[in-house]
């Protein structure tokens, strides 16, 4: 890998907003573009994945010095490098990056748009051309093995066209307006969602769409602000300006030169004066030269990808007719021409900043007479002759050594297609996200453009966050991320009510969740299903009877069965035990967390059966005895008063309410008398009797002077006072909860998987 050592400011301490200590930050580094214009070139960093965004070179600068700052990154670390369109500021180093750096030794992809590839082609070539015919070789950064490798490398997408890179990075292109190809890009990473813009216009053209509106609202803008807060003249307005100034210049005998791009701009203003000279015949006999071989082999992309453009230009070649066969508009194949015509010319000739091709000659050749005019159509770069040309100096620097005189007017009608002020500061409202990051613009433009972007939020009582990071200075933002699961398949055919549970398979992948029920599992993500049954074998030594009354001790309850001719016990509906001899047992569940749990506490029990003093008690011989037993009998004629005995479990609750509130008591029960048992032998209870039964499993809390009511039936409380019955209903609830039975409070996942039924493995 090629490697320079370049220095530069130092960086500024990271900034974290909405700090979060589990959500993972967002990074953002400007390896070029931070508060200058030239060599866009922007790193985004989150949960791992690494998406650079253009990467351009600096028009300003020679050689290595126009690169983006590159050995910021460890390039076999990107994932994806998202190209915004052809210029050379976005574009030009992407053969360096790809070719000379380690970028080739990762799994990192380039995209672009098919336009912008069919363009990046021809201009990249063109490029290497202009640079083989300079006698210095330092500035040459690649040849045209590297520009023919990297464009063959790189992969072209539609509009529109949801573009999945990799597990949880996503991205879809959209109309960028500016030139043909240009793209927006809506990146996803894990769920958060980036606009990077590039350069855009929101001003339709002659042959261009506006820069669309995504129907997805990010979570940062990163957005261009070349203009800063300047706002540029109508369309309408920007054209008569210009056709009455070149019109003005040659009427007066001079030559008009402007200094274009190959594409873009120049296919905008041909079709603007070709239209002209049609509808002004006096002016008929001016020729109108476009001096760019580029350009006219553009031509043939243009006409290519006509349904990219605007309805205008689609309807035109609907009618079959080619608004990009110029009548007046002419290729300038040869120089020599223009130095055989004396009379007024149109000239749109390359490289747009006049820093060197046919429009620095041009421009050296004509500055001396006053009659002659430049009208500088584009943005201009710092540093750049074109910028320099705007102070309108007395002289300029030729590049044949000396100066020149400076007698041609100069003049500034921007048709750059970006947005200006006005343009910029609505689509920002429009898109919504609440992190801006300007780039794309000098310090001082992007300093304005941030206050009069707060300004205009502070009105309406509107909080924003704008940043304006430099060159290597990295921009972190966390976000509080809410995690949303999407029901599916069998789970969304009823809409839930609102609290309801709604249970299924939780299935996470690339950082997104998914809630389905296992049934939908194959169709919905091509998993499969097994199923995993568990057995252990177990020693006994006891009766069957003995450990039925352990695990019964254990769990409360268990159920009976027989596997064929062997007796089996079922615990919490989660493990079956087999009785395979009088001296082995066998576990059998199916797996899962509740049941491996279940399953595990009933392993325990059934070895420490045989250390039980209970197990001893209980397999003890019964032995005869001759003593006496004193047992008091009722006479069955005699009617008993005495209260009938308690369950286990309400017993157990009694026992619970006694501790809290002392002694309790329950309803008195009258005797019946001797017609009344005839009666009730004769018809049948009567309905004081069914209502004397229900008081039988019904106590009495009496509390300082208070009475409550428990009915141990429907576990209900009435009492005349409030606080006693809250404070009785308390204590219930906790008794209630303590003394029920395991195999009642919790049922484990079931034995379905040994009836032939599947669960899943995680």
């Amino acid at each position: 890998m090629h490697r320079r050592t370049r220095r530069h400011a130092p960086v500024a301490p990271v900034q974290v907003l909405n700090p979060s200590a589990d959500a993972p930050p967002l990074k953002i580094t400007m390896l070029g573009a931070g508060q200058e214009v030239g060599r866009s070139c922007c790193v985004i960093e989150h949960r791992g994945k690494k998406v650079v965004c253009d990467a351009g070179l600096h028009p300003a600068h020679p050689g290595m010095g126009a690169l983006p700052f590159i050995d910021e990154v460890d390039w076999s670390t990107v994932d994806a490098i998202l190209v915004t369109h052809f210029h050379v500021d976005h574009a030009a180093g992407l053969p360096y990056i790809m070719e000379k750096t380690n970028f080739r030794d990762g799994h990192g992809k380039v995209y672009m748009t098919h336009a912008t590839k069919a363009i990046y082609g021809l201009t990249m070539m063109d490029t290497v051309r202009i640079n083989d015919q300079s006698s210095d070789n330092s500035g040459r950064l690649y040849d045209e093995a590297d520009v023919q490798a990297s464009w063959q490398s790189t992969i072209a997408v539609d509009y529109h066209q949801d573009i999945v890179v990799s597990g949880g990075l996503r991205f879809t292109p959209y109309h960028a307006g500016h030139v043909l190809g240009a793209s927006m890009f809506l990146i996803e990473i894990a769920g958060l969602k980036i606009l990077y813009t590039g350069d855009y216009s929101r001003e339709e053209d002659r042959h261009l769409v506006i820069a669309e509106i995504p129907p997805v609202r990010p979570d940062v803008l990163i957005c261009e602000s070349t203009f800063g807060v300047h706002t540029l003249p109508d369309r309408k307005e920007k054209e008569e300006q210009f056709t009455a100034l070149v019109s003005n210049i040659v009427k007066r005998g001079g030559k008009c030169l402007m200094p274009i791009p190959s594409f873009g701009n120049g296919q905008e203003l041909a079709l603007l004066l070709d239209e002209y000279w049609n509808d002004h015949p006096e002016l008929q006999n001016v020729p109108v030269y476009f001096a760019s071989g580029l350009f006219q082999r553009g031509m043939r992309v243009y006409k290519t990808y006509v349904h990219t453009m605007n309805a205008n230009i689609r309807s035109r070649f609907a009618r079959r007719d080619n608004p990009f066969d110029f009548k007046y508009v002419k290729w300038l194949k040869d120089r020599r021409r223009l130095e055989e015509h004396r009379g007024p010319v149109v000239v749109m000739a390359s490289a747009q900043f006049m820093s060197f091709g046919l429009s620095r000659e041009l421009l050296e050749d004509w500055a001396a007479d006053p009659k002659n005019g430049v009208i500088v159509t584009g943005y201009s770069i710092e540093g750049t002759m074109a910028r320099t040309l705007l102070g309108e100096p007395d002289h300029i620097e030729s590049l044949r050594g000396g100066n020149i005189p400076r007698r041609i007017t100069v003049k500034e009608i921007s048709f750059g297609a970006h947005v200006d002020y006005a343009q910029n500061s609505k689509f920002i409202q429009e898109i919504g996200a609440p992190h801006i990051v300007l780039v794309h613009g000098e310090a001082s433009q992007m300093g304005r453009l941030r206050a009069a972007l707060r300004d205009t939020y502070a009105t309406k009582g509107q909080e924003i966050n704008i940043h304006t990071p430099r060159n290597c200075e990295p921009l972190t933002l966390t976000f509080r991320q809410e995690r949303a699961v999407k029901a599916i398949g069998t789970l969304a055919e009823d809409r839930p009510e609102h609290g309801k549970q709604v249970k299924g398979m939780l299935v996470s992948k690339d950082f997104s969740y998914t809630l389905l029920d296992p049934k939908d599992l194959k169709d919905f993500t091509g998993l499969g299903t097994s199923t995993i049954t568990q057995k252990q074998a177990v020693p006994i030594g006891v009766d069957w009877a003995v450990i039925r009354w352990h695990l019964e001790g254990m769990y409360g309850e268990v159920e009976e069965g027989k596997e064929g001719e062997r007796e089996t016990l079922t615990v919490m509906n989660a493990v079956r035990l087999v009785q395979l001899s009088s001296t082995a047992a066998e576990l059998q569940w199916s797996s899962s967390t509740s049941n491996d749990m279940i399953a595990d506490s009933a392993l325990a029990v059934l070895l420490s059966i045989d250390a039980s003093p209970a197990t001893v008690k209980l397999t003890a011989n019964p032995h005869p005895h001759s003593h006496s037993h004193s047992h008091p009998h009722s006479h069955p004629s005699e009617p008993s008063t005495k209260d009938p005995p308690l369950s286990a479990e309400h017993e157990r609750i009694q026992l619970f309410l006694e501790a809290h509130f002392g002694a309790l008591s329950r309803p008195a029960k009258v005797a019946p008398t001797t017609a009344e048992e005839d009666d009730a032998d004769l018809y049948g209870a009567t309905g004081e009797e069914e209502d004397e039964d229900e008081d039988l499993l019904t106590l009495i809390v009496e509390l300082d002077g208070a009475k409550a009511r428990v009915d141990l039936i429907s576990m209900k409380v009435e009492s005349e006072s409030e606080d006693l019955g809250r404070r009785v209903e308390a204590v219930l609830e906790m008794a209630a909860s303590t003394v029920k039975p395991l195999s009642l409070t919790f049922m484990g996942g079931g034995l379905g998987s040994m009836k032939g039924e599947e669960v899943l493995v995680a």
